[in-house]
């Protein structure tokens, strides 16, 4: 007759679970648990056993004797973006528009104040996604303040406004469908279930789809009346409207740092926020890891002549391509 709901684990707890799984695999001296546990929150068990199985899968393929951090690295971006498809073939062009919509949304979140620090841009195709900007919170998170919300929407929209700012309105791309999804989910979610809108007040405009293994009842519903249905649908597009203009304003402030962080995306494939940073502040990047050495490395997406279509624009990740 008890109720127990068992959440993710704390840094903490994540920490233990890790150690308890690392015990079967031999590690390197560079391998820190507490470091790979502040880097995977929302993590479960199952998510961190799971990680620790992947760095020793990357390791053995590459023939090491000890699992390194660079592997768990590896690993972590695996189960959060996806498997790498270095196999999908490319054009030249299909890989320069990845670059400016990945740098799109990295550069609308470096600068508006509220998102989580930028972790890792990619346009490498992870999942069914062409390239990835993934930011990851620098603590465990437990709710989201409005300006971390109104922060990440315009993020959101970063790539798809870089887009339409280097190409014209006309060659925007399908790129974006999973942003503008998870976009207008979460300002229909502002204004309907947080009382995030003024005109709306703090009122549920939502129906009850609560759990009823937890004890809630799920025959109370609640209509609205048509005219509380437009404002809704008003009010849904004024936040989205303002996070547009937002991130098109930083978009053209620097569109320099665009082209920057495009055309290291187009030579390195992947960046680290660091190295972002980096870039942006004049400095050389020292890619490590696979990179190392005195060459630039080959391209490790195939690329052809003719083109590809598109995978229908879905993205495994809110500010992904």
């Amino acid at each position: 007759d008890r109720q127990i709901v068992v959440p993710n684990p704390d840094i903490n707890g994540r920490e233990q679970i890790l150690k308890v799984h690392m015990r079967k695999v031999p590690l390197a001296p560079d391998v820190e648990a507490r470091t790979i546990a502040r880097g995977t929150p929302g993590f479960s068990g199952a998510d961190l056993a799971n990680l620790v199985n992947e760095a020793a899968l990357l390791a053995a393929r590459a023939g090491k004797r000890v699992v390194t951090m660079f592997d768990f690295e590896q690993a972590k971006d695996k189960v959060m973006m996806g498997a790498e498809r270095r196999s999908m073939v490319m054009t030249e062009k299909d890989k320069e528009e990845t670059a400016y919509h990945e740098a799109g949304h990295a550069l609308v979140g470096l600068h508006v104040p509220g998102n989580d620090p930028l972790h890792k841009v990619t346009i490498i195709p992870r999942g069914r996604a062409l390239g990835v900007t993934m930011n990851l919170p620098e603590t465990d998170r437990y709710s989201l303040k409005f300006r971390e919300i109104t922060a990440k929407l315009a993020m959101m929209f970063g790539g798809r406004l870089a887009e339409e700012i280097i190409y014209g309105p006309e060659n925007v791309s399908t790129g974006a469908s999973n942003d503008i999804q998870q976009a207008t989910n979460l300002a229909r979610r502002m204004v309907t279930e947080w009382g995030m809108s003024e005109k709306l007040g703090r009122l549920r405009y939502v129906d009850n789809q609560e759990e009823v293994f937890l004890g809630h009842s799920v025959t109370r519903s609640q209509t609205i009346s048509g005219a509380t249905a437009k404002l809704i649908d008003e009010e849904v597009r004024r936040i989205i409207e303002e996070a547009e203009t937002k991130a098109r304003t930083i978009l053209t402030e620097h569109i320099d740092q665009l082209h920057a962080i495009a055309k290291a995306l187009l030579e390195f494939e992947t960046l680290s926020g660091d190295e972002v940073k980096d870039l942006l502040a004049g400095k050389p990047i020292r890619q490590g890891g696979d990179h190392s050495g005195p060459h630039k490395p080959r391209s490790s997406i195939p690329t052809t002549g003719g083109t590809v279509t598109r995978p229908g624009g879905f993205e495994p990740k809110p500010a992904g391509r």
